[in-house]
């Protein structure tokens, strides 16, 4: 149905992906994992529509073999958020009724409201944009579906069907997704792409098993490969100074051997170059490497604590709207001390808006250090300054050197931390956020989505720093490994209220 060979992606002289072939037939579902910024939604473009890739010179050949292609971006395109939602689905009222059995079926399987229909698609949440999205391109009965973070922003109940949809879906699906759960309940193909050496080389793994057997068998084969490589440096070094030893003592001899004995010294020149033989054979021997893998993240919260007892938000919120639309009523929240709390509900319940009231509430507060990481990157972040400009206060020296370690720390390249915000992935905004909360020293976190854009491989050391934090979580997450390892209070939002499961 599809097949890639020797694909090469260079971005300004630097090779993202290089001689990457697979062939993707029927039935396969090719989960692409890897860190940030390693070329994952660019290569979902390249195999839509290389032309989209204006920023990168392509080699190599990509053969759909004259199959239709549905691509779910990850981000909705900005000139569609002032079209109604209907105008966006249908281009005309005939095509609507051509379609008219499969959309209610599309629209009830994918829980969505009949009322967004005359929406513009700039005020729906993120969830209900991503599924305006897969219903434009389901309708159009594709071939072969390439799907950029389908989960970002999607409930559970949602996320529930997208795995059994995947599952089901006949053609080839060939899908980026931070969902560890989502993974593993779908994915029967893994595509890894890696950057190593500081991330200057690049490097592909296609593997054929589901996504848990194959973190277990990397994980197993990069153990086994670290304790090899040790124990055969160990006994080289044991062996390469035990026959230093022997040569010192053999070239000592030569230096003090009388000049009578020319026997002797005969016996011991022969016995240097036997030695020097040994020498050169073990300096020959190719000894097992160390593995080669990406540096994980490695960053943590210092010095922030919260009494246990302390009142960090008591509110009640009588009726709760957006616009003219009431979401819910009577929505009563107490936290107290260090608690960690995910806020679950359908898509378009009013979850980022409560948020939004909160982060309203706390602004007021000078008794607590409060971070924000919006579900919409750009309410936070000034696309057009850098990194290192956005993390800075004062810009003297240390705090400078500070922030760089601290970005080298989530394996932010020299490149990536000079460059504007808007060409970081969407991973890498992530982390940028998450730098801010650590270098402020935040002890209150409100968090939406805090997980959504960070790979498979950081996720779950993001999720062991948050579930470390000793400070206070106020979340808005679908993602169900973030619920279970990090909070321990979860809430639903409907619109009758807020209520503890």
């Amino acid at each position: 149905m599809l097949e890639i060979k020797d694909l090469t992606i260079e971005i300004e002289t630097k090779k993202v992906i290089e001689k990457l072939s697979f062939i993707a037939n029927m039935g396969d579902k090719i989960a692409i994992i890897g860190e940030e910024g390693n070329g994952k939604s660019t290569l979902l473009k390249a195999i839509y529509d290389e032309t989209l890739l204006n920023y990168a010179k392509v080699s190599g050949s990509i053969n759909k073999k004259d199959n239709s292609v549905g691509y779910l971006e990850q981000i909705i395109d900005e000139k569609y958020l002032n079209m109604e939602v209907f105008d966006y689905l249908f281009e005309s009222e005939n095509a609507y009724y051509e379609k008219i059995d499969s959309f209610y079926n599309l629209l009830n399987e994918l829980h969505i409201d009949n009322y967004i229909l005359n929406k513009h698609i700039r005020i729906l949440s993120g969830g209900e944009k991503v599924k305006i999205q897969l219903l434009k391109i389901l309708l159009r009965e594709p071939d072969i579906l390439l799907l950029d973070e389908p989960t970002n922003d999607l409930d559970i109940e949602t996320l529930v069907w997208l795995e059994e949809f995947i599952n089901s879906y006949g053609g080839p699906i060939i899908f980026v997704s931070h969902d560890e759960y989502l993974l593993s309940k779908t994915a029967n193909v893994i595509l890894h792409l890696e950057l190593i050496r500081k991330k200057s080389v690049a490097r592909n793994t296609v593997v054929r098993c589901n996504y848990d057997t194959y973190v277990e068998k990397r994980l197993r084969s990069l153990t086994k490969q670290e304790q090899v490589s040790r124990k055969e440096n160990a006994v080289y070094k044991k062996q390469k100074q035990k026959l230093a030893q022997v040569m010192d003592k053999v070239h000592h001899q030569l230096n003090t051997i009388s000049r009578g004995n020319p026997h002797g010294a005969k016996m011991l020149k022969r016995k240097m170059k036997t030695l020097k033989v040994q020498e050169k054979r073990l300096d020959e021997k190719e000894l097992t490497e160390l593995p080669d893998i990406e540096e994980v993240i490695n960053i943590f919260f210092e010095d922030v604590n919260i009494p246990r007892k302390k009142v960090i938000l008591d509110i009640m919120i009588p009726v709760l709207k957006v616009e003219d639309k009431v979401l819910s009523n009577n929505i009563s929240l107490k936290v107290i001390g260090n608690e960690h709390i995910a806020i679950i509900g359908n898509n378009g319940c009013g979850k980022t808006t409560l948020v939004k009231e909160i982060v309203n509430i706390l602004k007021e507060r000078v008794d607590l250090v409060f971070g924000y990481m919006s579900q919409n990157y750009e309410d936070i972040l000034d696309f057009n300054i850098t990194p290192i400009e956005f993390l800075s206060k004062t810009y003297d020296k240390d705090e400078l050197s500070l922030i760089r370690s601290y970005m080298g720390n989530v394996n932010f390249t020299k490149e990536e931390m000079t460059c504007s915000i808007k060409e970081l992935s969407g991973g890498s905004k992530a982390k940028l956020i998450l730098l801010k909360l650590i270098l402020d020293k935040c002890n209150v976190l409100i968090l939406d989505e805090p997980t959504r854009n960070v790979s498979p491989i950081s996720n779950p050391i993001v999720r062991n720093i948050l579930s470390d934090f000793k400070g206070t979580i106020i979340s808005i997450s679908h993602d169900r490994k973030y619920i279970e390892e990090v909070c321990d209070k979860i809430y639903k939002l409907d619109n009758n209220g807020l209520f503890e499961l």
